[in-house]
């Protein structure tokens, strides 16, 4: 039960290239609270200016979540309104937010989401692939093992992936997929909302001779495997799902983690060293 002598967390999204994408709901919540805790305050700045906001800002970023989020609660506990923002869409997707909602939760705090941009949603939506069923892995490991893990979970898919990659590793990351997808349809969309928005579709080769120096924010979106004969069926599902299964079942970590391992026939430190960075 909430605690009504407690602030409000709202969870704020921001527009993800045109300004004008911002809801009213987004501007009178940033008017309304006491503190804006923003993943980089002079990105925020630029932002509250253009609408003629005037608010203290706190950094909330990825370095300083742990401590800074023990701050803020207990602004949120002496009563104070507190918006989060990250720097373009939605906080908590690939950006920070998940440490402040979860001790928000364990404290009782009133969370309030208003709702805005999300790259990989719009990315979707025109992407012309299946929309019913998707899964979002973010950005790729760059550890050898745990990419691999990823990979295997792309290959295997029998519902349309989405990944973020940053310009400079777009080439290496569409290497490493030519082999696993074969002909099967990605979608890079780049830019999306900006003045240099664009859609480039076809297979990895196609598209390896397309891009050159791309530039611009990336979200990938890969057709799913539409053909599902002889494939081990835990390498459809995440490892977050395949966690949860046995979770469900009762059986701890150490026991969840060989599990896991035997099913997909990996090495059980490789799901180890997945799981310890979450």
């Amino acid at each position: 039960m909430k605690n009504n002598k407690y602030g409000k967390l709202y969870v704020v999204a921001t527009p993800i290239g045109n300004l004008e994408d911002i809801t009213l709901r987004a501007i009178e919540t940033l008017k309304s609270v006491d503190l804006i805790a923003a993943e980089d305050t002079r990105h925020t700045l630029g932002l509250l200016n253009h609408f003629n906001i005037s608010k203290p800002l706190i950094s909330y970023h990825r370095h300083n979540e742990e401590i800074r989020s023990d701050l803020l609660i207990e602004k949120l506990k002496n009563g104070e309104t507190i918006a989060l923002v990250s720097d373009a869409g939605t906080p908590g997707i690939c950006d920070p937010g998940e440490e402040i909602i979860r001790k928000s939760i364990n404290e009782n705090i009133e969370i309030i989401p208003i709702p805005g941009a999300c790259a990989m949603i719009n990315s979707l939506i025109c992407s012309g692939l299946d929309t019913k069923e998707f899964v979002f892995l973010g950005f790729l490991p760059l550890n050898k093992k745990l990419r691999k893990i990823k990979l295997d979970e792309i290959r295997n898919a029998n519902k349309t992936t989405i990944i973020y990659e940053a310009p400079h590793k777009l080439k290496n990351t569409l290497e490493d997929l030519k082999d696993i997808l074969k002909k099967r349809k990605i979608i890079i969309a780049r830019e999306i909302t900006k003045i240099h928005e664009e859609f480039i579709r076809g297979t990895v080769l196609e598209i390896l001779e397309k891009v050159d120096q791309i530039r611009g924010e990336i979200v990938i979106i890969i057709e799913k495997n539409q053909n599902q004969e002889n494939i081990n069926i835990w390498n459809t599902k995440t490892l977050e799902e395949h966690y949860e299964f046995y979770l469900k079942q009762g059986l701890d970590k150490k026991e969840i983690i060989k599990n896991i391992a035997k099913d997909r026939n990996v090495n059980k430190n490789e799901i180890y060293q997945y799981f310890l960075k979450k």
